[in-house]
Parts: structure tokens; sequence; C-alpha cells
């Protein structure tokens, strides 16, 4: 299939992108290495420890969070007192393990979902006390009660506290008891597979502190000139309020359903929802490519995106004026200011975590806020992790194959999904022509780049503070894994294309994001079909 100029905006396209190809581009735009880019990016050796131990890391380990989630955001309280119901909870994207409910209790709701397939006149399922129940046993995916006054038994209303886990936003079930259309399920556990419809942003609403999360919020700082970066038109400050919080949080406008914040930044730059399974094959870690092993991500997760008060520690206060020079020192005394208007005391943080045993690494991607939890255990969850298989897909196309090859989507992308993910870093010029950054911060520390950002358009607001020249690399997107496909609705990290269709069609210009397409419609749902069919059998 030749690519003619005139035929659609891919050639042009991808004339433009075709330096970050190794060899370069043949005539008619197909690479050179067809079933995919040459990988000279060089990948990092992972600690691997004991896989079985990685997944009750996974799936059950805070690392001392909850003392976060339930002391300064106050979650399990906002649940409790807002009468929140299964129901309710399962339509904020949640996951309930049936593993975990006694058998008596499974086949009561059995039964009355075969009464009622909706669930809407289920008892158990419109009931309050049935949910403090289900956290109270384990059962709601990535929210996980500890017994925290010791007592020797589990009850989130006598004193007992609910943390967060990775599984919350990598888990989802089999749906083999319930399925909520748009919503979370009831079944036995899948790890690793992203949530697509998590509302994360709601979820936190319901804590009756929300204003604890608000170094991950969208912010409006006065050492930018009160200018804010993200969805929402009006930044939050630390005299906003917890109503105003709250709007903010809970509109999907603003923090759109199926992804989270993963950046302690003061952006309102929330992403998709990635699995994490098959993570052997990933590199480099984060759709902004900033971070190269696995348990520095989940490092970085735990001390930071899930205990947000290590920024207000000396590590965290040196890590946010590296990003962001006085804006960085903003958000960390703002929010001081917000802990303790919120009645939130330290010490802080309250992750179990520890410096590393020489004071030169603080600041590193092994301790970027200068802690690290246990080590141990991260090398356990790599294990889990780079063991999780994928879902198995359906369907092929040969057509679509052949055009996925021949329209030079190799330049990027392998073919045989059984192979890492090419580790290099694609350069925003290439993955986003309209990008016309307007600068923000003219000089980090280095390596850092200037921070700048293209107002109106959220796809570089990731890339505008954390992004790869943390590693010295330059401003741009890692590569994803291209499976579980079919399963997700939207696509490019900012959800901002709704279908591999529209994805793949020259509708939407030369200067979009992501603007590689294929002109022919026949081909474009070929290479749909291809992309759907894709797990890792190299054939």
């Amino acid at each position: 299939m030749k690519m003619k100029s005139g035929r659609s905006g891919f050639y042009r396209a991808l004339v433009v992108g075709c330096g970050i190809a190794l060899g370069g581009c043949n005539e008619d735009g197909s690479s050179g290495a067809s079933e995919g880019p040459e990988n000279t990016a060089p990948i990092p050796q992972h600690q691997l420890g004991n896989a079985a131990s990685g997944r009750e890391v996974f799936r059950f380990e805070t690392f001392g969070n909850e003392r976060f989630w339930t002391d300064a955001l106050k979650l399990q309280q906002g649940i409790a007192a807002a009468g929140v119901t299964p129901l309710q909870a399962l339509a904020l994207g949640l996951h309930v393990d049936s593993d975990a409910v006694p058998p008596a209790v499974a086949a009561q709701l059995v039964a009355e979902l075969r009464a009622d397939p909706t669930g809407r006149s289920s008892p158990l399922l419109n009931n309050p006390a049935t949910t403090v129940t289900l956290v109270n046993l384990n059962a709601v995916i990535g929210i996980v009660p500890k017994d925290s006054n010791g007592d020797g038994t589990i009850n989130i209303l006598g004193g007992d506290k609910t943390g967060a886990t990775c599984a919350l936003c990598h888990t989802i079930t089999d749906n083999s008891v319930f399925n909520m259309p748009n919503g979370g399920s009831i079944g036995k556990r899948q790890d690793g597979r992203a949530p697509h419809t998590l509302n994360f942003g709601t979820l936190i609403s319901l804590g009756q502190n929300t204003r604890a999360y608000y170094p991950a919020l969208q912010l409006a700082l006065a050492a930018n000139g009160g200018n804010t970066l993200g969805r929402a038109p009006v930044g939050l400050t630390e005299r906003s309020t917890e109503a105003e919080v709250d709007a903010y949080a809970s509109n999907s406008a603003f923090y759109p359903v199926g992804m989270f914040d993963d950046t302690i930044d003061g952006n309102g730059d929330p992403m998709h929802n990635m699995p994490l399974f098959e993570q052997d094959l990933a590199f480099p870690y984060g759709s902004e490519g900033a971070i190269a092993k696995l348990d520095n991500f989940s490092n970085l997760v735990y001390t930071a995106l899930l205990d947000p008060t290590t920024v207000v520690t000396p590590g965290g206060r040196a890590f946010l004026n590296k990003l962001g020079g006085p804006a960085g020192d903003e958000i960390a005394n703002d929010y001081a200011v917000v802990l303790a208007a919120t009645g939130v005391a330290g010490p802080f943080p309250f992750v179990r975590a520890a410096p590393p045993a020489t004071a030169s690494l603080a600041g590193t991607e092994e301790f970027p806020l200068g802690i690290r939890v246990d080590s141990a255990k991260l090398a356990d969850m790599n294990a889990y992790l780079f063991g999780l298989e994928p879902p198995t897909a359906t369907g092929d196309s040969t057509r679509g194959r052949q055009a996925f090859q021949g329209a030079g989507c190799t330049n990027c992308h392998n073919v045989d999904q059984s192979r890492p993910v090419p580790g290099f870093i694609v350069a925003m010029r290439t993955i986003f022509p309209g990008d016309n950054p307007v600068v923000l911060l003219p000089a980090r520390m280095p390596p850092l780049n200037p921070i700048i950002d293209t107002p109106g358009n959220t796809f570089d607001d990731k890339m505008a503070v954390v992004n790869a020249s943390l590693r010295g690399l330059e401003r741009g997107t890692a590569l994803p894994l291209l499976l579980d496909l079919a399963r997700k609705p939207v696509f490019l990290h900012d959800d901002s294309v709704r279908s591999l269709e529209r994805l793949l069609d020259p509708a939407r210009g030369a200067t979009a994001p992501h603007p590689f397409y294929l002109g022919d419609p026949g081909d474009r749902g070929a290479v749909v079909e291809f992309l759907r069919s894709l797990d890792k059998s190299p054939n």
C-alpha cells in the first residue's frame, strides 16, 4: 500500500517523524525494519524477588499509607457518612473480589442478582452497611483495611484504618458475579488490567478532607502569576474550600473517568490508567518516560502519590524545588498551610519509608523525595508484575498487519508484542506537530528542560513539569504496550481520542497529537482489527 502525499496527512507527518526510527524510511513511508524499530535504548537490569510475595505486596501492601487515607483524606469516614451503597461504589468503577466474600453472602447475592440482574432491587447491593462489611472483608479491591488498633479484628467503624494499594488502579475482576455497565464489577481478581471506568476524582471527593490531596490537584500559583495548567479554567489555592476542591475532583470535565493524576506538581494532568501486566516488556515507566526502573516507579507512587504529605518533608521540598523552583516551594508551603488548617498532624510522611544509606543518593531516581519503601518488597512486586500475563485476544487481520507495516507504524511500534517495547522517547515535535508552547519557567536545575506548555491542549500537560529530561533525555512520550486494546475505550494518555478508528483517521489533522493516519477506510478498519487482536503471540 503506497501512501501518496495527497492521499492523507499520514505521509507528511511520517516524513517529519522518521528521524526517530533508526534507518529512516523507505520511499513508500515504511520502515526498513518492518517488524519494528531497532531498540538501542539500554534496558536496565531489574532486581527480581519472590513473585508469590509480590502478589501480596501488589494487592495488599500499603506501607502505612492508611494513616494518610484515613487520618488526612478521611475517605472511609466520608464513605460511611454519605451512606455509599455497594451499587454506588460499583458505579464509581470500584471492583469487588468475590473470593473474599463468605460463601453464604455470595450465595445470597447471586440469588438477588438472578431475580434482578441490574442489582437495583438487591437488598445487599443497596445497603450502605454492606459497603462497610465488604471493606472490612478486604473485598473492595485496592482499598485495604488494617488492624490499626491491634485488637485482632477488622472494623473500620471501630478504630481501624484503610489504605490504598497499586491494585486500586491496576486490577479488575472477571465479572463472574456482576458487571455494572460503565462501572465496576464483582468477580475473581484479574491483576494488572487497567480499570478504565474508575472514577478516581469522585472517589477522593468522598473524603471528608479532599484538600489533603492538594499537591496532586490543579493549582493557581502566585509564583506563576496566578496562572494554572490543566483542564479547569481556574486553579485551586490553599484558600480554596472543601466544596471547591470536591467540585474540581468530581467534575469529569476536569478529572476524567479512568484517569489518575500521578504527579505532585500542581498541574491538573491526570493520565489514563495503564495496565501493569508484562512489565518486563515495558521501559521506561510513566507516559512521559521519566523513570527507568519499575521498582523506582513503584517507590515514587508510594512515597508521593499515595501519601503526598512527603512533600512537606525536607526531601519532598527539595524535590519540588528541583521541579519548579519558586513554584515548587510555594506548593510545599501552601500544602503545609492546608494540612494545618484541616487538622492533619504529623510527623510526616505517614508512609513507612527510610532515607538512603548515603546522603548523596537523595534526589536520585531511587530516592526522589529522599526516602524509599522496603526495596525487597519492591523487588518482589517486580517479579509479580513481570510475570503477569495479558488477556488473550481474539480475531486477526492479515490485511491489517500488512497495512500496519506498510504505513510506517513500525517506525515506533513492534509487530510482535512479545518483544520489549522500544525504549526511546518520541520527541514532542514528532508526536505532536502542533505543539506551540509558551515558556512558563525558562531555567531549571540541569538536566531538566524549561517548563513549557501549549495553551489550550491537554496532550503536553503531562510533560510540562515531569518529563524525560529528569533522565537527561528530551521532552516527549514513552511508547505504550499495545496489548488489551480491545478493552480500551479512549486513546492517548490524555484521553483526547475516543476510539482507535478516530486515532487513525486523517480527519484529525496533520498537527494533532499522534498524527499518523491511514487514508483508506478499508486499511484503517483492518489495522483497528489487527490492533485489537494483539496479544503476546508472535504471529
